[in-house]
């Protein structure tokens, strides 16, 4: 059995995947869907869940820098209640504050284009949420 990690924007949704082990994440893509429809992105993401075998679902949670819950974490939230009547499969939150910065810091470093960056962020963000997670657990 595998985790999932999930990185819920407006438009998009990047996913990662775990090892089997549960001890590596790797990127697996970014969904794309009309602003704020959910339900396209679930759609979308179920396909995956039927090829991969998903034990748990880590949900990156976009709480503001002082540690408060906007707009961004309360759709989050519902997207994982959404996730959890769809799929019957545990949804933890990840704080996810920076991710997509670290991950922009990462390509820039590796001399990744602008375009080909906004292709990959979505993905990447999910993976270092998802690994993050893994990294905690062997605390």
């Amino acid at each position: 059995m595998k985790y999932l990690g999930l990185d819920l924007g407006t438009r998009t949704l990047g996913v990662s995947i775990s090892d089997t082990t549960k001890t590596v994440a790797t990127t697996y893509g970014t969904i794309h869907f009309e602003e704020e429809n959910y339900e396209e992105a679930i759609s979308k993401l179920s396909t995956i869940i039927e090829k991969e075998p998903i034990e748990k679902i880590i949900l990156g949670f976009p709480k503001n820098m002082n540690g408060t819950i906007g707009p961004r974490a309360l759709a989050t939230l519902d997207f994982k209640k959404k996730l959890e009547d769809t799929f019957n499969i545990k949804v933890e939150m990840q704080d996810e504050r920076l991710s997509t910065k670290e991950a922009t810091n990462y390509m820039i470093k590796a001399d990744v284009s602008r375009k080909k960056r906004k292709k990959k962020i979505d993905s990447l963000a999910a993976n270092i949420i998802l690994q993050t997670y893994l990294d905690k657990r062997k605390d």
